[in-house]
């Protein structure tokens, strides 16, 4: 049972500090169900891969084994796959022997541990028992790029057909501990199984390794269940317990405060019309409202008929709800053109592609700075409307709001708030990477020290701007 972690980063062997390994020596763990080794077979200054090699002894856990024989057949025989394929004992090794890579933790690198970098991890036998399909419905939401060989039942007798083993590479740009995290949760869920007694303790296991993408995930459902290997109850507990997670957010009270410090000018009313106004100049019919929250954005624009089909997101059940309710108050002809989906904007999203436009209205200071790079190729590369409509606070302009203290920004859950030369620097990348050209416009009253309250980037893609000339 084998899985490799390479990252591309100079010093690359820097991976052995998140690690908390040598790269220099192979190591040796004892578990309980047999020995786990890690070794570097690559270190060079651009490139590093760690192994971890997991040899499971499955006739000691038979015959050592005191509770009945085999849950779900993965220890009833002496001759099985147990000891080839990724498993939830790989998992339970992962946990033990990276535990505090696991946790995000690195006492000689934190800060390069919170930072997303280029990794690939490879699974040398990972068992899928739902398909391929279903293995990339897995993972290419959380944003890798999958590889896929699946294996025959047996090369010699090729009529027998394929097995359900694949070897499986992964690679992204992200935290190492969001990736051990994918890998702890997912491998039993892929395996469909678990060698170990399943109970409430596993329900705490799944929520702490799932906090931060298990709720927007659109698998989330047939993850919970397979994690809990079908234990109904337990199952419905997992469920409720991530929805009321959701349901607790301090977005709405924060939001009321956002507003209040905001009020002297009316900067909502403002944005929501110049993002309108962008989005009707730019000819679009089928618009995404990122970040819908309860859905101010979705009304306005119902009411201009160039609009035919408006599409709401939002990784909060509740205001998403809220948003219904508003919506139902509108003539059905109106509702019918828009829908509304819950997801995050951290993860790709089928769902998401094929729209002329979409809007993004103060949404990305909500976004850790190391999940940006998420979002941009969640929106610019995967979903890529022609034309995308961003807006941010100005964080110059703060100094005006005579009701906030100075050093704060204007909402308690944003992570940053950008200069104008700030936002325009990381604008002008996204479009250099992405293939756009971008356009910025002031909205709201302009100073001429400290420049307008909200910043507006709008941006169109560039083979569309030759097929409109």
């Amino acid at each position: 049972m084998l899985l490799t972690l390479t990252v591309m980063h100079e010093p690359a062997a820097d991976l052995g500090y998140l690690l908390g390994k040598n790269p220099a020596r192979c190591q040796s763990f004892p578990l309980s169900f047999g020995q786990a080794h890690v070794f570097f077979p690559e270190v060079s200054p651009s490139r590093c891969t760690a192994a971890l090699l997991l040899d499971i002894d499955p006739v000691g856990l038979v015959r050592n084994r005191r509770g009945p024989s085999g849950e779900g057949h993965s220890l009833q025989q002496y001759v099985n796959d147990r000891p080839y394929v990724a498993s939830s004992f790989l998992s339970v090794a992962i946990s033990q022997v990276f535990g505090s890579a696991l946790g995000g933790r690195s006492r000689e690198r934190p800060q390069l541990a919170e930072t997303a970098l280029p990794y690939e991890a490879r699974l040398a036998v990972l068992p899928c028992r739902g398909g391929e399909s279903f293995l990339r419905r897995l993972f290419e939401p959380l944003g890798y790029n999958v590889a896929t060989q699946r294996h025959p039942l047996d090369e010699q007798f090729p009529e027998w057909g394929d097995s359900p083993y694949y070897t499986v590479t992964l690679s992204g740009r992200c935290r190492l501990h969001d990736l051990l995290s994918h890998l702890y949760v997912l491998m039993p869920v892929l395996d469909n199984d678990k060698h170990y007694w399943v109970g409430d303790a596993e329900v705490e296991k799944l929520l702490r390794h799932g906090e931060g993408w298990l709720n927007a995930h659109p698998e989330r459902e047939n993850i919970t269940r397979r994690y809990l290997k079908h234990q109904g109850q337990l199952a419905k507990t997992a469920l409720a317990r991530i929805e009321q997670d959701e349901g607790e957010s301090d977005n709405e009270e924060s939001t009321q405060v956002e507003e209040v410090i905001e009020e002297r000018v009316r900067l909502n009313d403002i944005r929501l019309d110049a993002v309108q106004t962008a989005l009707l100049q730019s000819g679009a019919k089928r618009v995404l409202d990122l970040g819908c929250g309860e859905g101010k954005l979705l009304r306005a624009l119902l009411r201009d008929a160039q609009f035919t089909e408006i599409v709401g997101v939002d990784v909060s059940p509740r205001a998403l709800e809220i948003a219904r309710l508003r919506l139902d108050r509108l003539p059905l002809d109106v509702q019918a053109r828009c829908r509304l989906l819950h997801g995050s904007l951290m993860y790709r999203d089928g769902r998401l592609s094929g729209f002329d436009a979409a809007a993004v209205v103060e949404v990305i200071e909500h976004l850790d700075p190391p999940r940006l790079s998420a979002f941009e190729r969640v929106l610019f590369e995967f979903a890529r409307p022609r034309a995308v409509v961003l807006t941010t606070p100005n964080v110059e302009y703060n100094v005006r709001f005579e009701t906030l203290p100075a050093g704060s920004f204007r909402h308690k859950d944003h992570r940053f708030e950008w200069s104008r030369s700030q936002f325009q620097a990381w604008t002008n990348g996204v479009a250099q990477r992405f293939g756009y050209a971008v356009r910025f416009a002031p909205v709201g009253p302009e100073d001429e020290v400290v420049g307008s309250p909200t910043q507006m980037a709008i941006f169109m893609r560039i083979e569309a701007i030759r097929t409109r000339k």
